[in-house]
């Protein structure tokens, strides 16, 4: 019989994944897109880019905003494990 993962093995939920970095993210942003990313991440692709990494359609802004909320339940996750 098939034993259920141990919380160790828990996968993390997609929306702690950076689309960029595929990792676990430590201070998530939101970008004009709508969308959370690691900060070092989406810093290094709007120094050279103005598009969204998913959509490839231009933002309108290159502003990013701290994700208090995200970061949060990342790190309430991780305590857990």
């Amino acid at each position: 019989a098939e034993r259920p993962p141990s919380v160790e093995e828990e996968e993390p939920p997609d929306d702690f994944i950076c689309p960029i970095t595929t990792e676990i993210m430590s201070d998530p942003v939101v970008a004009a897109d709508g969308q959370s990313y690691e900060r070092s991440a989406i810093e290094r692709w709007l120094s050279t880019k103005s598009t969204s990494p998913l959509t490839s359609a231009e933002l309108e802004s290159k502003g990013l905003f701290p994700n208090h909320s995200l970061r949060r339940m990342i790190r309430l996750w991780q305590e857990q494990r």
